[in-house]
């Protein structure tokens, strides 16, 4: 994402899990501390989805702007993380491993939690929410970025979760999005012209978040 990414090895389920992590300037260059911390994850691994998608490096690098210790993982199979794709149950163990990794650095283990995701990381999230939450554990806020509703069934989520779509996506068509927000009373917000991998709207992508952020 940028020279100051790291990129590291930690335990999960079924082997090693390959992670990225970005500290806020603030953090990092004079230890101030941070607003809390995120996890972003990215789009199906089939389809050639890494940490490393575009979408989820935006995510990754406004949460870091706003002043999150943020993380990125690849789910099984990609990059030097272990294991086969699992269609989204396997990911949902290996990314609460990462949060209980998260959790286990003491610098920010009480910080509140931000989980933003893109496509298919939004199907493997919102299961994610639901274990955390079932369990007593507690997030701030969630960013759906391309909800995969019309392909997996999204659970549903907390109800200040901001949901972001693209008018012209053809790989989840925004219906079945209404589809699935409708009885949960979320509201979506609608990108202009944009498709599934928001080509050449990543800016205004990055303009709703920081401003629901204000």
């Amino acid at each position: 994402m940028n020279v100051h990414t790291q990129k590291y090895l930690i335990d999960g389920p079924v082997g090693k899990i390959e992670v990225a992590l970005d500290l806020p300037d603030q953090t990092r260059e004079n230890g101030a501390a941070p607003r809390g911390m995120a996890l972003v994850a990215h789009p199906h691994p089939l389809f050639g989805g890494t940490m490393d998608n575009k979408v989820a490096q935006t995510l990754a690098r406004t949460l870091v702007q706003l002043g999150y210790v943020t993380y990125r993982s690849n789910f099984r199979g990609v990059g030097q993380t272990a294991g086969e794709h699992d269609n989204g149950l396997g990911e949902q163990d290996d990314l609460l491993a990462v949060l209980d990794h998260m959790r286990a650095q003491p610098e920010h283990a009480d910080l509140p939690l931000v989980l933003a995701g893109f496509s298919f990381g939004t199907f493997v999230l919102s299961h994610v929410a639901k274990r955390l939450t079932e369990a007593g554990g507690a997030i701030e806020r969630m960013v759906f970025v391309g909800t995969a509703a019309s392909r997996w069934e999204v659970a549903p989520v907390p109800e200040n979760t901001l949901v972001i779509h693209g008018e012209l996506d053809d790989t989840v068509p925004i219906l079945s999005v209404f589809e699935w927000a409708r009885p949960q009373e979320l509201p979506i917000v609608v990108i202009p012209g944009a498709e599934h991998f928001l080509h050449r709207k990543l800016h205004v992508l990055k303009r709703i978040i920081v401003d629901a952020w204000r």
